[in-house]
């Protein structure tokens, strides 16, 4: 029985990039917290933000490596899986990748280093500068990768000549409308998948009664962050929804399981999707209400999925699940930010034990969202690989067996699941260690202390951790 390469094809990169994905939504987070507690470190000088600072020094060092490790594994699948698509966009996709290499990836290089030895070897202030340099080189590689899968979802500034796609405006390319609506809600995800990362395993410590003083500071200013970032990502989402509904109004139609044309759309709350009879099942919807989120009128008008021809919608099963799950998890940090100011107004916050185990249950769930909200924009822009322009199956390499993407993919599952289960595994001992564990990047003794003692030989742990 033969099977479609197309298929496998996608199947295997959406994959890569799930992996891949989780590193960075975590590692853009976590430089710019590191950078944050170098500051306050700097400023205050207390040596709370300091061991915070070390800790998840060692955390950033190995999230970042698998980051790396991941991504390039998944830029390998365009020349092998995706030849078409990666000649005809050559001329465009090359260069804003290019950019990403040139600003994000050496600039991140030059400071990392730094970063991960340098604490001791160099003053307080060019420090916190590579730190705050370490973080803009994830803030810029996130740039030109969101500029580079924008122009997919709403392609401008360019023309077609025999087939390939050429530029004729870099502004309106790297610039184009969903762009700036992309790039900060992604950011903004981000910000919140690392706030949570904190704000659990800050809980589970004050829970088991270790590291009391590092815990509160640690969910303290975490709390603060996602009170401020969670409604704003609620806001972002608003603006997303209205910029896609104009740009890209069959994604909106799959995500909302809509397929009539209609004013007063309701909000479905729950339904089971039946594209072979263009049909929701079990509905559970709010009158008017999908129309008034929307278009922000309440009789405002909504294209529905029968409005393309069939071989022209995407599908609608993972959108609109995807969809809810994503914006179930917004509410749900919205929520945890807002009791989390409640108890702290009331002087509870470290001591309420129901609102901890809730804290420390949050740990993936910025993740979760991440996975989701990347499902819903790429399956919901299908069957487009560059939308309205270029087909996916356009896009495929012509002669890739499906025998070969599939014994690929089985390869792919083993070693992913082996070499990263191993570097979750680590990071979960490192959490498990603790902030005041001596070894790791940024977390052994200064090469020279202040008194001008020698630098300590490396131990062994620093040289384990170090090599990791």
């Amino acid at each position: 029985m033969d099977l479609d390469p197309v298929l496998l094809s996608r199947i295997q990169f959406a994959f890569v990039i799930s992996f891949h994905i989780l590193f960075p939504a975590f590692t853009i987070g976590l430089a710019s917290f590191i950078a944050m507690l170098e500051a306050r470190y700097l400023v205050s000088g207390n040596d709370v933000y300091l061991r915070l600072s070390k800790f998840w020094t060692r955390i950033f060092a190995v999230s970042f490596g698998m980051g790396v490790v991941s991504g390039i594994v998944m830029s390998y699948q365009f020349g092998t899986n995706w030849s078409r698509f990666s000649d005809a966009t050559a001329n465009i996709l090359g260069p804003l990748l290019s950019y990403e290499v040139l600003t994000a990836f050496f600039l991140e290089a030059t400071f990392l280093g730094i970063l991960l030895f340098g604490r001791g070897r160099v003053g307080k202030k060019f420090f916190f500068f590579a730190a705050l340099m370490v973080a803009l080189g994830t803030l810029a590689s996130a740039f030109w990768i969101l500029a580079a899968n924008s122009w997919m979802q709403t392609p401008v500034g360019y023309e077609i000549r025999d087939g390939l796609f050429y530029p004729v405006d870099w502004w309106a390319i790297v610039f184009n409308p969903s762009f700036p609506y992309r790039f900060a809600h992604m950011v903004t995800a981000c910000f919140l998948t690392t706030g949570f990362v904190v704000i659990a395993v800050s809980a589970w410590y004050l829970l088991k009664n270790r590291n009391q003083d590092i815990a509160r500071a640690g969910l303290s200013m975490t709390l603060w962050l996602v009170l401020l970032l969670a409604p704003l990502q609620v806001f972002i989402g608003d603006l997303h929804g209205l910029n896609t509904l104009k740009h890209q109004p069959a994604k909106i139609a799959a995500m909302e399981a809509n397929w009539e044309t209609q004013r007063r759309m309701p909000l479905i709350l729950f339904a089971i999707p039946d594209p072979k009879n263009e049909r929701n099942r079990l509905e559970i919807a709010i009158p008017a209400l999908g129309s008034l989120i929307l278009t922000h009128d309440i009789n405002g008008e909504v294209r529905g999925l029968k409005d393309w021809a069939p071989q022209d919608r995407p599908a609608v099963i993972m959108p609109f699940f995807g969809f809810r799950l994503m914006v179930a998890i917004g509410f749900l940090m919205v929520f945890v930010a807002a009791a989390g100011l409640l108890l702290r107004l009331r002087g509870k916050l470290y001591e309420t034990r129901w609102f901890l185990r809730l804290c420390s249950v949050m740990l993936p769930t910025g993740f979760i969202a991440v996975l989701a909200g990347w499902f819903v924009t790429e399956t919901g822009r299908q069957p487009w690989v560059v939308y309205g322009v270029m087909r996916t199956v356009d896009g495929a390499s012509p002669s890739v067996a499906w025998g070969s993407v599939l014994t690929s993919l089985v390869l792919f599952i083993v070693v992913y699941g082996f070499i990263f289960g191993a570097g979750i595994y680590y990071i979960a001992k490192l959490i498990k260690r603790g902030p005041d564990a001596s070894a790791g990047p940024s977390g052994g003794t200064p090469a020279r202390p202040s008194g001008g003692t020698p630098a300590r030989p490396m131990s062994a742990a620093d040289s384990t951790v170090q090599g990791a």
